[in-house]
């Protein structure tokens, strides 16, 4: 079996998952599970992030300790994960004793390259970075829009600086994906790196530095060793799906991080954009941070994936609205998939199956729709399959089996919808398992190209009703 390690971005444990957080998930899912239906041995990781200032501040805020207010959050992320029917093989949680232990081991490991001095500059809060100038708009973080505090602390200093060229040799490859955020970073360190802080001092929520415990560790050099610590034996990770917000900790620090205590490369990672809901950013600020588990109770599950992987996965920033949920469950899962199977099932029950080579199948683009998956194209997969559904309702239409009778017909039907519904496991599987037991077929990449075997079949039950675009 081969391996495919596939990571997401940890989640800052300060507020509740919210449809950004979950989109970055719901397309890990997506990619881990067609892996699993290749027959990879997949390793999944995803967990919560939770150490640093913005934590010790919402934990006093909270009239809670620390450590009981990440244990209330973390439980919140992994609840509505699990419901999103997101399959990870492991939540981590950067407050587990192995994570530490690991953080203050690695330091051990690099400490020739770690030095002590002072850090007098900015810091912005709510992305937990010392930035620059540079880094602001109109004197703003321009994802916060708030202007970042000055501090001045003794702190420990990482020799990031040291991999400004290896780094830059390696941006000559894929490592970053898509090409245009590669482009994007490199175009930055040509400009030069700074040692980097990798301690605080004015707080004590975080790992203790080892040798230092007056210092602990600066959280986004703790939160990035997790890709290590959750590995289980499988590193290198094979792909670090993130946002474009932690572009710079993972396509820059976490390598060079890695340089360092010689392990071995991540081989990609992933630069995805945001996704906005009704057009507008998703902020606590704004007001309007709309909760996965509220729209999967509204709308399904299925379709709240559905409507997800549907936007384009390339770098750029998405949206997502109710509408826009409704239009795919409407217009896609339910016209298109729910009603072939559906009609096909209505007239297998009264005039039964004939085996036939199935010449339908040739139709279906398999090498793209592979391709796209292998490639994290997980919309442009979902379009291919979708066209596929759209020339089997043709094909029932133009036969009109109600009227013939031909059971070979039929049989070729049935026979595509296995296709289809193996290929759209990894994107709505609690609907596939369904149509899968209902059939009567495994749900394996192999099977496609495996005769449908005869059997009794009744009327499918309603896979997708309609939702009312007025209760939006």
């Amino acid at each position: 079996m081969k391996k495919f390690y596939i990571t997401t971005a940890i989640d800052y444990v300060n507020a509740e998952p919210h449809i950004g957080h979950a989109y970055q998930k719901i397309v890990a899912d997506a990619i881990s599970r067609w892996h699993s239906l290749k027959g990879d041995k997949v390793w999944f990781l995803t967990g919560t992030d939770e150490h640093g200032q913005k934590i010790a501040k919402s934990a006093k805020q909270a009239n809670l300790s620390e450590k009981a207010f990440v244990d209330k959050m973390s439980k919140k992320f992994k609840q509505a994960w699990d419901f999103l029917e997101i399959r990870y093989s492991k939540f981590i949680r950067t407050t587990d004793r192995e994570h530490i232990r690991f953080v203050q081991d690695f330091i051990k490991k690099i400490r020739k390259e770690i030095y002590k001095g002072t850090y007098e500059g900015l810091y912005c809060e709510g992305c937990e970075a010392f930035v620059t100038e540079k880094d602001l708009v109109n004197g703003e973080c321009p994802y916060h829009r708030k202007k970042p505090e000055k501090i001045k602390e003794e702190c420990y200093f990482f020799k990031l600086s040291k991999y400004q060229s290896q780094l830059l040799k390696l941006y000559e490859t894929d490592f970053i994906l898509p090409k245009e955020k590669r482009n994007e970073i490199k175009n930055r360190v040509k400009e030069g790196l700074k040692d980097l802080c990798i301690t605080r001092t004015n707080f004590s929520w975080g790992v203790p530095f080892p040798g230092d415990e007056g210092h602990i560790v600066y959280v986004w050099f703790d939160a990035l060793l997790n890709y290590l610590s959750g590995a289980n034996g499988n590193w290198p990770a094979d792909i670090h799906l993130l946002g474009k917000d932690n572009a710079w900790f993972h396509a820059v620090i976490w390598p060079a991080m890695l340089l360092s205590a010689g392990y071995e490369l991540p081989k990609h990672i992933f630069i995805h954009g945001f996704l906005s809901y009704q057009g507008q950013k998703i902020s606590k600020s704004l007001g309007n941070c709309i909760y996965p588990l509220e729209l999967a109770k509204r709308y399904g599950v299925d379709s709240v994936r559905f409507a997800i992987l549907r936007i384009p996965f390339n770098g750029d920033d998405g949206d997502i609205s109710p509408e826009v949920i409704i239009e795919r469950n409407n217009n896609e899962l339910a016209n298109k998939l729910g009603n072939l199977i559906s009609r096909t099932t209505t007239l297998i029950e009264k005039y039964g199956l004939e085996k036939t080579p199935n010449i339908l199948l040739k139709k279906l683009p398999l090498k793209q729709i592979q391709s796209h998956l292998d490639n994290y194209e997980t919309d442009k997969a979902l379009e291919k399959i979708f066209i596929f559904i759209d020339i089997c309702n043709e094909f029932i239409q133009s036969k009109k089996p109600w009227e013939t009778r031909d059971t070979k017909v039929l049989y070729q039907l049935a026979d595509s919808i296995k296709a289809i519904t193996i290929l759209l496991s990894p994107f709505i599987p609690e609907t596939t398992e369904k149509i899968a037991k209902h059939f009567q077929f495994p749900i394996k990449l192999d099977e496609i190209n495996k005769p449908l075997k005869l059997t009794k079949l009744k009327k499918s039950e309603i896979l997708f009703k309609k939702i009312d675009g007025t209760k939006a």
